[in-house]
């Protein structure tokens, strides 16, 4: 398996794979481009924490495991699922990644044309990968079908909707440093980037291609175990000045200025202010902060306090905020839009925004005042 992730056969996901009467906006490029360079599968299921106290590695965290352990893990979820809170289905399946749940969202309710940069396998991880994401009304010409296995996650959250990640990456398919192309990148305004010490090759050249050919960079810290473990190497890239808005959450922020628990988050935004345009810190239920220039901003967060699950919250605040960039929204605004819409995707299992929650969102951005989105049917 590891030869064919280094040298598979691919081809390009052909145009065909597009949602219905999405084929003649995909000629243009996307507003916002994701580089995502494996597709991904997310398995959410909300479980007693009995099962975590046997899974290795921080709760909370996203530590990778093997294709064993997680097989083990999916085997063990149905003895420990949690009673339902209005899911149809215990176990919720869908194209995940913190990348694809931020593009997604930002085409699926904000009507912002987006594509996906990255590789997905011919199994049928990969042909639910593209059908979910394609629904959506992603553009999916840039993203490589290869020969081999998809990316897989477990989500496992608890009765409080606090979630704890083991994705399997190891044996999955991803797209090269030297298969990215300028016709990838031209004419497009944003690439999304979800920072991975052991992708470092791709990220820094994508991020190259994508400054020569005029685009702003946004970078997801990912989690806290990643910074804690290569916060050097995510150093050198800030000190690049090639990243132009930083997303951190609370315990990602800590890291980033080598703080403990009682570490200041403003004092993670000032140092994520010197290297970025923009810096966020999103703060869980007690909203968000961040800085553009001199400008200091902080928001409250929208929604439930009492969360069905947390998985995509960061990765959907990432969407709202996004759009009101696109939009040139007001410092403050964008971060209000960003917490409707972090707020939307917690009140169901995943990290993809149901219709009902969409329609919720926008009764929010109503009473705030926000600009609301132009959506095409």
């Amino acid at each position: 398996m590891g030869a064919e992730a280094e040298h598979p056969q691919q081809q390009q996901v052909p145009p065909s794979s597009l949602r219905p009467g999405r084929e003649e906006a995909a000629a243009a490029a996307p507003a916002v481009l994701g580089l995502q360079l494996s597709a991904l599968i997310d398995h959410v299921a909300r479980v007693d924490w009995s099962l975590l106290d046997r899974v290795p590695g921080d709760r909370g965290g996203s530590q990778q495991v093997s294709i064993e352990e997680l097989n083990i893990i999916l085997t063990e979820v149905n003895a420990h699922i949690l009673p339902s809170r209005d899911d149809l289905m215990p176990i919720t399946t869908i194209a995940g990644g913190s990348v694809a749940n931020t593009i997604r969202g930002l085409s699926a309710g904000f009507g912002i044309s987006t594509g996906i940069i990255g590789a997905c396998g011919d199994d049928n991880q990969g042909i639910l990968f593209v059908n979910n994401m394609s629904f959506s009304g992603v553009d999916l010409t840039r993203l490589r079908a290869k020969k081999g296995h998809t990316a897989q996650c477990a989500c496992l959250v608890d009765a409080s909707g606090n979630r704890t990640m083991r994705p399997c990456l190891s044996s999955a398919v991803k797209i090269q440093a030297n298969e990215f192309r300028k016709e990838d990148f031209k004419g497009s305004k944003w690439l999304v980037v979800r920072y991975a010490q052991q992708n470092m090759e791709q990220i820094i050249e994508a991020i190259r291609i994508a400054k020569q050919e005029g685009l702003s960079v946004s970078l997801d810290l990912a989690s806290f175990e990643m910074v804690r473990d290569s916060r050097s190497k995510l150093i050198n890239l800030l000190e690049t000045g090639n990243i132009d808005l930083c997303f951190a959450n609370e315990d990602e922020a800590r890291e980033v200025i080598g703080g403990g628990p009682t570490s200041d988050p403003e004092e993670a935004l000032a140092f994520l202010g010197k290297y970025c345009k923009w810096a966020v810190v999103t703060l869980a239920s007690k909203g968000c902060m961040a800085k553009h220039g001199k400008q200091v901003v902080q928001v409250p967060a929208i929604g439930d306090s009492n969360a069905v699950d947390t998985t995509g919250a960061g990765d959907l605040f990432a969407s709202g905020f996004l759009y009101g960039l696109v939009k040139g929204l007001p410092l403050e605004d964008c971060c209000k839009v960003g917490a409707c819409s972090g707020g939307s995707v917690t009140r169901a299992l995943g990290g993809e925004v149901r219709p009902e929650n969409w329609q919720w969102m926008y009764k929010q951005m109503h009473a705030r005042g926000l600009l609301l989105p132009e959506l095409k049917n």
